[in-house]
């Protein structure tokens, strides 16, 4: 559970965050409370998994990489495994459980696009599952900002 304090950090840092020497400085500062303080209640609200990623989102097919929306039918009995063996790629950038048909979702980021055909066949050939790839056919790009 988070307090009003973390909800207005949580609300603070979502979106305008400045890009200088000392970015917690004036957002602390907005908030009423120390520099120190806000790096120590952002790390408590990470380390509890209430915040689950601080960061930026980089288009990576404008540095000439690639990314991909990938999905398995897993049967029940062999998801753990697959599950252990999708994770161990450090080309997934997350892996999620859907209640349907196909019920493993993951999305598979590389510095070149090339690779991700190569780190899905990876995942197929361990696993012994079909990867289906959902390449990005036009992009949107929503600014959506939920209330905490």
């Amino acid at each position: 559970m988070i307090d009003d304090l973390d909800h207005d950090i949580v609300h603070a840092l979502e979106g305008d965050f400045p890009l200088c020497e000392r970015p917690f400085a004036a957002p602390a500062t907005k908030l009423g409370i120390s520099e120190a303080q806000l790096i120590e209640r952002l790390r408590n609200m990470r380390e509890s998994g209430i915040v689950t990623r601080f960061g930026p989102f980089f288009n990576a097919e404008k540095f000439g990489g690639g990314f991909c929306l990938c999905a398995m039918a897993v049967p029940p009995e062999s998801w753990d495994g697959a599950v252990a063996i999708v994770n161990a790629q450090r080309e997934v950038a997350h892996n999620y459980r859907r209640e349907h048909r196909l019920n493993m979702w993951f999305v598979i980021a590389v510095e070149d696009s090339a690779e991700v055909e190569r780190v899905a066949r990876r995942i197929a050939a361990a696993t012994g599952l079909e990867v289906l790839r959902f390449p990005k056919e036009r992009e949107y790009f929503l600014d959506m900002r939920a209330s905490a």
